[in-house]
């Protein structure tokens, strides 16, 4: 289970955290690994901000809240921090990392017991007021701009109102760009399995979502400056905390 892999990697933690000058834009990844098992916090918060956007999207396509998604972001980056010394490159740093928050995330929805709709209700109870809005053509101006902000926050409920098992993969896929093996990769589930319920995720988004709005999806669930920097400073804080 990767959880338990988690656990037995938490004992390999850097024994501090060094301040060092910030890397280039452009370090690999994997000298960034290096540097930040060995306690560098600069290169440790690069890393975080390059992955916080996906991470948060994750947590939050399995409890469709955003203050438990950025809670569950920042105990999944705590453990990996203190796992980092026994990363060894088996896996992309992306995968290695969602699966953590994937396992956070979980572990919070069960505790949660947070509702899902039903397939069948999100099948045969379609929200009027998202075929009103997308039954009007975009124009430019503010009244495209205030459009296609109601037009995300549509897509995103309902996203919201998917089944968690195919509101995780549609996220994964067609929000994040990761393909059918990554993803089986993430949820330890079959690549049939995430293909299934990919095509399933998309069947119940397809009416009045798909045809017009798919390039709004890079935008939906957007994550601000403030919430990775959020992230950023208490995830550093308990790691030096941890130090003491």
């Amino acid at each position: 289970m990767p959880g338990a892999i988690i656990e037995r990697e938490e004992r390999a933690m850097p024994s501090h955290l060094l301040v060092q000058p910030t890397p280039p834009v452009d370090t690999a990844e994997s000298e960034l690994v290096s540097r930040a098992a060995l306690g560098d916090e600069v290169a440790f918060e690069v890393l975080m901000r390059r992955h916080n956007q996906a991470l948060f999207r994750t947590a939050r396509s399995i409890l469709r809240s955003d203050l438990e998604a950025e809670e569950a972001v920042q105990d999944a980056l705590f453990k990996a921090w203190r796992a980092l010394a026994s990363f060894r490159g088996e896996s992309q740093l992306t995968t290695w990392l969602m699966r953590i928050v994937t396992n956070e995330a979980l572990g919070r929805a069960r505790r949660v017991r947070a509702r899902t709709i039903p397939l069948e209700d999100a099948m045969t109870s379609p929200d009027p007021n998202m075929q009103l809005a997308l039954a009007d053509t975009a124009a430019s101006g503010p009244e495209s701009l205030a459009f296609r902000s109601e037009v995300r926050n549509l897509i995103e409920r309902q996203v919201d109102a998917l089944p968690e098992a195919f509101r995780t993969v549609f996220m994964l896929n067609a929000v994040e760009g990761l393909s059918p093996s990554d993803i089986s990769e993430v949820l330890d589930i079959p690549v049939s399995t995430v293909r299934t319920r990919a095509y399933r995720a998309r069947q119940l988004l397809r009416e009045g979502l798909m045809g017009q709005v798919e390039s709004d999806l890079s935008s939906a669930f957007s994550f601000d400056g403030a919430r990775c920097d959020r992230i950023v400073a208490t995830v550093l804080a308990r790691c030096r905390s941890s130090q003491h």
